[in-house]
């Protein structure tokens, strides 16, 4: 008996399902893994010929499930193995946000035969997303709405939904909210569908409705639009072009998984690598040394320059060896001081907490935090000093510099995130790595400037001098 807590291997695998050959494998398989997760893991593993033959093995109703479990590119490849009739049947019963991204993943050849393959309708309905820029909010917005006109009655409106909704897809996800519009599909308010239903059957639409609603626009972009549904708790947004003609809507669940998109490639940017966009399991190792290196390159010529400041240095270096003791000590501190704050600023800022006119009152908190860290820090150094026998001058010159070097830090580390979002980079490339690299060298000139001017043996030492 496992422990509680513990995942258990599941009963069937998707290489038994291979062995077997049946289509009844794949629902057995689909029905002993309910786990998107663990479906998307095994699912991973399996070769182009692999996937050849399970394809051979789907049907109309195990096909969109086994599709639907695993991410876009993965789904274009599979489906580019199967054949044209079958995949564009796969592709029809997906969800539509769902169905625009793997048909983002294909080449235009491959993307073409599926469209045509499709019946005309949902065709043109893929290729209108398609149409929208991968990142905008059209990109990820359900066409499919239920709408009603504000002359109705209640009773005339709920008929008409109920009409219309039947002949919706399953994807739409649309009842919550019921949208009211007049000529040429302009937009004119919103009614929630329980309000609808509650109403007496009499009562027009037009004096149910709330003309007040958050509205984006198409080519809002995708994380500001799933930001905006989030901090307002609502459950669809509707998305107006500039004529106010209602083109469709931004779900919750859409604004779900932007929202964890965007927080991943922060999170790898915030790293110091690129955005691999694809599950890390699928990612070859050439994959990874290509969003690496350029970050890594970067980061190697932006560090050089601490090598030439200490080589400035370097008769302050040989006048007072014990001072090289704690270089280690005080850039590590400096970085992390500064990785601290704008990993802490970054997230802000992704979900509209910060915005740049903030930055004062940022710098200020920040500033006044690294006062506190650094009186901390600063007695840390001092125990450290003692430790090491360096004498009191040399204890005091640490002590001061990793002060110094802490509110330094704060200071760079509170302004970049909200500068570099003003100038519509995105702030998630102050990244560990090059905060660090930032804050290592002007922190040692802090350093030695310090020494100079509390330690007698470095007195005669002029800054002018240093890089001549």
């Amino acid at each position: 008996m496992s422990a509680p807590g513990v995942n258990q291997a599941p009963a069937i695998n998707v290489r038994q399902v291979l062995a077997a050959g049946t289509p009844e494998a794949v629902k057995s398989w689909l029905d002993a893994v309910e786990d998107v997760v663990e479906r998307a893991r095994q699912l991973a593993k399996l070769s182009s010929s692999d996937w050849h033959r399970l394809g051979e093995l789907l049907d109309s109703e195990t096909g969109p499930d086994v599709i639907d479990s695993m991410d876009a590119d993965l789904a274009a490849d599979a489906l580019e193995t199967m054949a044209v009739p079958k995949a564009a049947a796969m592709i029809d019963a997906l969800d539509s946000d769902h169905a625009t991204r793997i048909l983002r993943q294909m080449d235009d050849h491959g993307r073409d035969k599926l469209l045509t393959a499709l019946p005309s309708t949902r065709a043109d309905t893929l290729r209108g997303l398609l149409s929208w820029p991968a990142e905008s909010a059209a990109a990820h917005m359900l066409p499919e709405t239920l709408t009603v006109a504000p002359t109705m009655t209640a009773g005339d409106a709920i008929a008409a939904v109920r009409e219309h909704a039947s002949h919706l897809r399953s994807d739409s996800r649309s009842g919550a909210y019921i949208y009211v519009t007049g000529p040429g599909e302009h937009l004119l308010g919103v009614v929630p569908f329980r309000n609808l239903m509650l109403a007496q059957a009499d009562s027009v639409v037009a004096d149910l409705m709330e003309p007040e609603m958050l509205t984006v626009s198409p080519l809002t972009d995708e994380e500001v639009a799933a930001q905006t549904l989030i901090d307002h708790r609502l459950i669809a947004l509707p998305v107006v072009d500039d004529d106010g003609r209602l083109l469709g809507i931004l779900t919750e669940d859409d604004a779900a998984g932007i929202a964890e998109e965007q927080a991943t490639e922060d999170a790898e940017r915030q790293g110091g690598s690129a955005p691999l966009e694809v599950p890390y399991r699928r990612a070859s190792p050439f994959l990874l040394w290509r969003k690496r290196i350029v970050w890594l390159l970067v980061l190697f010529v932006a560090e050089a320059y601490t090598g030439t400041v200490l080589r400035a240095f370097e008769h302050e270096l040989e006048t007072v060896v014990a001072l090289a003791f704690f270089i280690p000590l005080l850039i590590g501190t400096g970085g992390n001081t500064g990785t601290q704050i704008t990993t802490t600023l970054v997230r802000a800022m992704a979900t509209s907490q910060l915005r740049l006119r903030d930055v004062p009152a940022i710098v200020v908190k920040e500033l006044s935090t690294g006062v506190l860290i650094g009186v901390v820090m600063g007695l840390a150094a001092v125990i450290r000093a003692w430790t090491l026998g360096v004498g009191p001058q040399v204890t005091v010159t640490v002590s001061l510099s990793v002060v110094a070097i802490v509110l330094w830090s704060s200071f760079v580390a509170s302004i970049l995130p909200p500068l570099l979002q003003k100038m519509r980079v995105d702030p998630a490339v102050v990244s560990a790595p090059m905060i660090a690299t930032i804050v290592d060298g002007t922190g040692l000139i802090i350093y030695f400037m310090i020494a100079r001017m509390t330690l007698p043996e470095l007195a005669g030492f002029n800054f002018g001098d240093t890089f001549v």
